[in-house]
């Protein structure tokens, strides 16, 4: 029985994938390079929101070896509006190590893989077996979701346990051949049908025949996960000061949160107006209006960013702590992170 079941996931799987895959710009030419970016760009990231930064990366930097020389400051820039840009600092650096250790080439084996920073068992498993058709998972939240409702698995996919449960069934089914597209088969099966919210598409889904939790009428309710703490939120004002189409930014530290990108001044807690005048006096600094701009919250994994915004335009500039740069130095030379998206569209769409 358990053959056949097997024999039915892999056939009715890769037949679905076959007419169904979406057309992305790293399936064309899979090479392991290619495998390793796109695999470290969707960490955490929506498809469509990669599909144009891979695109434009694969241009600016092609190779292995552009990868390792590129200067920090373009590649941050590259990355500009991806989030967690700690994956482009790590990417450069398993890029030197490739080159020192690996002759140049990325490596197949798991555990060589795993030693390059950055990269996990999912990404590993990913690259391993999509560039070398190596046979071993790449396991990922689609596919936990995806055979936690096939097996109906009612454990708690956080747990390390049930994980392993998960990682041993799809062992057992992964085909000798083509399994690259077997695994992007299930990551594909759950972004796109085996959905995480709303309504499973199970009238569609290929497998149905063999999921247990369609069978039992329980598939909606898996998988169970435990709750996720509650972020801290931090408040926080921020200044876009204006002078001589020139408005002031500063670095971020070297270590912590955004680390070595660049931002707008900003306190801690929400100010009104009267507080950002005496704030910006303590900057030396001569406002001639002090505008609101719209406020908004940007969310990191386990802290939220509430922030209110104030446009200053001042009389001149002053010696200061901060660097004053123009609208098309920000475009092209200073890396901006997303939580202050808002603030850079009001400064460039302002006349």
């Amino acid at each position: 029985m358990e053959l056949e079941i097997t024999k039915i996931f892999q056939d009715k799987l890769l037949e679905w994938y076959d007419n169904h895959a979406r057309i992305l710009p790293w399936r064309d030419n899979p090479s392991p390079y290619r495998v390793w970016i796109s695999e470290i760009m969707l960490q955490q990231t929506r498809v469509d929101t990669v599909k144009p930064y891979f695109e434009k990366f694969m241009k600016e930097v092609p190779t292995i070896k552009e990868l390792a020389i590129i200067t920090e400051d373009k590649l941050l820039k590259l990355w500009e509006g991806l989030g967690y840009y700690t994956r482009a600092r790590n990417l450069k650096k398993a890029a030197n190590m490739v080159l020192s250790n690996y002759d140049g080439e990325i490596p197949s084996n798991v555990e060589a893989l795993q030693s390059l920073p950055g990269i996990g068992p999912y990404s590993s498993g990913a690259i391993a077996s999509i560039a070398f058709g190596i046979k071993i998972p790449a396991i990922d939240g689609n596919v936990l979701r995806v055979i936690a409702r096939v097996m109906a698995n009612k454990g708690d996919i956080t747990n390390q346990i049930v994980k392993k449960e998960i990682a041993e069934f799809v062992n057992r089914v992964l085909p000798v051949q083509r399994v690259g597209d077997f695994n992007q088969a299930l990551m594909e099966l759950g972004a796109t049908i085996c959905l995480p919210t709303g309504i499973p598409k199970c009238s569609i889904c290929p497998i149905q025949e063999i999921c247990q939790g369609y069978k039992l009428g329980i598939a909606t309710e898996l998988p169970l996960k435990a709750k996720k703490k509650t972020r801290k939120v931090q408040k926080k004002t921020v200044f876009v000061l204006h002078s001589n189409n020139r408005t002031a930014i500063r670095q971020r530290s070297e270590v912590g949160l955004l680390s070595n990108l660049w931002e707008f001044p900003h306190i801690e807690g929400h100010l009104s107006i009267e507080e950002c005048e005496e704030v910006i006096r303590k900057w030396n600094i001569s406002a001639q209006t002090i505008t609101p701009m719209s406020n908004c919250k940007h969310i990191f994994t386990h802290l939220e960013w509430h922030l209110m915004g104030y446009f200053v335009l001042i009389d001149n500039i002053e010696e200061s702590d901060f660097v004053w740069v123009t609208n098309d130095e920000i475009k092209k030379k200073y890396s901006i992170p997303t939580a202050f998206k808002a603030y850079v569209k009001y400064l460039f769409e302002r006349k």
